[in-house]
C-alpha cells in the first residue's frame, strides 16, 4: 500500500470545502423536511449562512456549493471579509449582530442587503439619517426580545400588555424615510429541547401579526428566528429567515 505523501494546504482546503459542501446540503434537506412538515413551501425560507469567524475562503466554498446569503455579527470583521470575496456574483451580505449606535454610520454605509439587528428607536433614527443622506433606503428588522432575559438585546416583548405601546414606538421606526423596515428578528433561550423554543418563535409570529394590523411590512414580511439547534422548530412556527453557522461551518475556533 502506498503511502501517503505530505499534506499540503490546499489540499486541507479541499478537505475542508467537502465538509462545508456536504454539511450546507443536509441544513438545505432539513430545511426542506421542516417546512413540508409544517405544510409550507420550502422555498419560503431563506437560509443565511452566519460565516462569523469562518475565513474567506469557506464563504468562498460555500458559494461554490450553492449558497449566496452570508451573515456578519461585527463590522471590524465583515469588511475585509467582504472585500476579499468582491469577485463573487451574486453573494448577499446580513449584519446578524448587534450593532453599536456609534458605528451606525459605517454599517449603514457599508451596503448590508438586510441588517437584522435594530434593538433601539435611536439606533434606527441613526441608520435611516445615513441612509437618507445617500438618497437610498436601508432594509432593516426589529429586534425583539420575547423571553425577557436580561442578557438579550431587542425591544421588550415578551408580556402582551408590552405590545400596544410598543407599536406606538415601532411605527415611529417604519416611518423613517430612510430605512425600509422588512420584519422582526429573535433569539430564543438555549434550552434543552429545540421543540421548547417554539413558545418564543409562535409569540414573535403572533407579534407580528398584531403588529401588521398598522405597520406596513412590505411584500413578504420577514421573521427571522432559528440558528443551528432550533432552525427546525422555527420553520414550523412561521420562520422566513433562518440563520445558521456552525451546522454548515463547524465548530467555531
Amino acid at each position: 500500500m502506498a503511502e501517503r505523501g505530505p499534506v499540503t494546504a490546499s489540499m486541507v482546503e479541499a478537505e475542508a470545502a467537502d465538509r462545508i459542501r456536504e454539511r450546507l446540503l443536509t441544513v438545505q434537506q432539513r430545511i426542506g423536511e421542516a417546512a413540508e412538515r409544517a405544510g409550507r413551501d420550502p422555498c419560503a425560507v431563506t437560509l443565511v449562512a452566519v460565516s462569523k469567524t469562518q475565513p474567506a475562503e469557506h464563504v468562498r466554498a460555500a458559494v461554490a456549493a450553492g449558497q449566496l446569503v452570508f451573515g456578519e455579527n461585527r463590522l471590524d470583521e465583515a469588511l475585509p471579509k467582504m472585500q476579499a470575496l468582491a469577485d463573487l456574483a451574486g453573494v448577499t451580505w446580513h449584519m446578524i449582530g448587534h450593532v453599536q449606535s456609534r458605528k451606525a454610520h459605517a454599517t449603514a454605509e457599508t451596503g448590508f442587503g438586510l441588517i437584522h439587528s435594530v434593538d433601539t428607536l435611536k439606533l434606527a433614527e441613526r441608520l435611516g439619517r445615513t441612509a437618507e443622506e445617500a438618497g437610498r433606503q436601508q432594509a432593516v428588522l426589529l429586534e425583539m426580545n420575547v423571553s425577557g432575559e436580561a442578557s438579550k438585546a431587542g425591544f421588550r416583548a415578551e408580556q402582551r400588555d408590552q405590545w400596544s405601546a410598543l407599536r406606538l414606538e415601532l411605527k415611529q421606526a417604519a416611518q423613517l424615510p430612510g430605512l425600509a423596515v422588512r420584519g422582526l428578528m429573535t433569539m430564543a433561550p438555549a434550552v434543552a429541547d429545540p421543540a421548547q423554543a417554539r413558545l418564543y418563535f409562535d409569540r414573535l409570529r403572533e407579534l407580528l401579526d398584531y403588529l401588521a394590523e398598522e405597520i406596513a411590512f412590505g411584500p413578504g414580511p420577514v421573521l427571522s428566528m432559528g440558528m443551528s439547534d432550533d432552525f427546525e422548530a422555527a420553520i414550523a412556527s412561521g420562520a422566513t429567515m433562518v440563520r445558521v453557522g456552525r451546522a454548515i461551518f463547524g465548530e467555531r475556533d
